[in-house]
């Protein structure tokens, strides 16, 4: 196994297990267990725990905001009518609905280290929400920097509720149901 490979393991394993158990529940030994990566080879590729779940977030957010990204851009491009709004709220629903569904990895990692957490944690999570307040701008157009910061509410608060109760049933999505008709009460 190459370094690459190893690393990819180790991301994959902590990602699995930092998402659904939370940061400080999984320790660097149980990272090795399930990615099968020797312990030594791990601490060469992630000295501190602390960058270890700088990378899963980094990683996270590459492959989140993509995603996103791909369905407001792909919305744009269906029909001669556009509704890029109804795109976010859309995928966040399917995204709701998902069986591993545990809320927003930032907001739990936030939440579980506090404002006094690794600064490199920190300085990801606030990066990710500036990139997700970026998109809904150029979702609410120009000129409009309070329907974005509105839309990041309904998009934060619709997901703390979907945590709430998550899993592939009806009622796991219908905080993006309700939160996509409170963005188009605000556009009317």
């Amino acid at each position: 196994m190459d370094d690459e490979e190893a690393r990819t393991r180790l991301l994959d394993a902590a990602e699995t297990l930092f998402y659904a158990e939370g940061i400080q529940a999984v320790g660097m030994d149980r990272i090795r267990a399930e990615s099968g990566v020797p312990l030594k080879r791990l601490y060469r590729l992630f000295p501190a725990k602390e960058a270890l779940v700088t990378a899963y977030l980094e990683r996270r957010d590459a492959r989140w905001m993509a995603s996103l990204r791909g369905a407001v851009a792909g919305e744009a491009g269906v029909s001669g009518e556009t509704d890029p709004v109804g795109a976010v709220f859309d995928w966040l629903e399917r995204w709701f609905a998902e069986p591993d569904f545990r809320g927003c990895a930032f907001l739990n990692a936030y939440g579980e280290l506090g404002a006094g957490g690794p600064a490199g944690v920190l300085d990801v999570v606030r990066r990710h929400k500036a990139e997700l307040r970026a998109l809904l701008a150029e979702v609410a157009g120009p000129g409009r920097p309070e329907l974005a910061d509105q839309l990041l509410i309904l998009v934060e608060g619709a997901t703390v509720v979907a945590a709430l109760t998550p899993g592939p049933t009806a009622s796991a999505s219908a905080p993006a149901r309700r939160a996509r008709e409170a963005a188009y009460a605000l556009l009317r």
